[in-house]
């Protein structure tokens, strides 16, 4: 993995490099622990059991990592996704979701 691969993939790179000193080993290396988070999976599964409680949680963490390093492709649809189950909407979240996995496939890719 590299910046220039983050970057093609849509990552605001600068950003995420400036929340870490401008060290790209540093950040590099947090963005390679994504791979080890959980939290899509979570979402997923309270999703399908309609515990919107549990989904806003795991987006809600799932959002926090993905704000400070600036992983944007999976980063804005999970900022939708979140603020519509703050709310506890009731909707058809799977569509948000199929985008959130596609995404992360996407960068599981290039981890």
């Amino acid at each position: 993995m590299t910046l220039e691969a983050l970057k093609n993939f849509g990552a605001n790179t600068q950003e995420g490099m400036a929340r870490c000193m401008n060290n790209e080993a540093f950040y590099l290396r947090l963005v390679g622990m994504l791979s080890k988070d959980t939290n899509v999976e979570k979402l997923s599964q309270a999703l399908l059991a309609n515990d919107l409680n549990a989904a806003f949680e795991a987006a809600h963490a799932l959002k926090g990592s993905l704000s400070n390093l600036a992983i944007t492709p999976v980063l804005e649809p999970v900022v939708e996704i979140t603020e519509h189950l703050r709310a506890r909407e009731s909707m058809d979240y799977m569509p948000l979701m199929q985008k959130i996995q596609d995404n992360w496939d996407g960068l599981m890719k290039l981890l």
